[in-house]
């Protein structure tokens, strides 16, 4: 029975996954988007949410932590400038997870793990560029049917081409 097991060990020590979790943070942070496991998005979930929350208040003691946390510099500073400005008026749910379906190798449940701001498919601007495209009138085959008749008499209206070497000698 799993009483009282609120962490997915996901077969590893205790090292191992604050390492494996640290590193897919990272990757998280830097591409923002990863392809994982299910179970390993899900933790990595619960691992990163308070880390960008901490993120939001900029200070020197909040760097130190979500340093001590992530053990990259690069990623850290990624998250304090480009991150937190996205998600400054975000409440939480920073991440979204995707399902894939299974790993043709083993079967496992494949997703994508994303920040939730950086998706430009589900964001307000893409939307509103997609109906800002050319719009498209819809006729009736009678309309059309009027239209080719317009084109008909147009082209008897055209002058005829000049004249070809072939047309001349027959």
């Amino acid at each position: 029975m799993r009483h009282g097991r609120k962490v997915n060990h996901l077969g590893r020590t205790h090292e191992h996954r604050l390492a494996m979790l640290s590193n897919m943070a990272t990757s998280l942070i830097m591409h923002k988007r990863i392809k994982t496991t299910v179970a390993k998005a899900k933790a990595l979930q619960k691992y990163i949410d308070p880390i960008i929350t901490r993120s939001k208040d900029d200070t020197t003691h909040s760097r130190r932590i979500v340093f001590r946390d992530l053990q990259n510099k690069y990623a850290v500073t990624e998250l304090f400038r480009e991150v937190s400005a996205k998600v400054g008026d975000r409440p939480g749910g920073y991440t979204r997870i995707i399902k894939l379906g299974t790993r043709l190798g083993d079967a496992a449940e494949m997703c994508l793990i994303e920040l939730v701001d950086f998706n430009d498919v589900y964001t307000k601007k893409a939307a509103a560029t997609t109906t800002e495209k050319k719009k498209t009138v819809r006729r009736s085959k009678k309309s059309s049917a009027k239209a080719a008749a317009k084109d008909a008499v147009v082209v008897e209206e055209a002058p005829a081409a000049p004249a070809t070497d072939e047309a001349k000698a027959e």
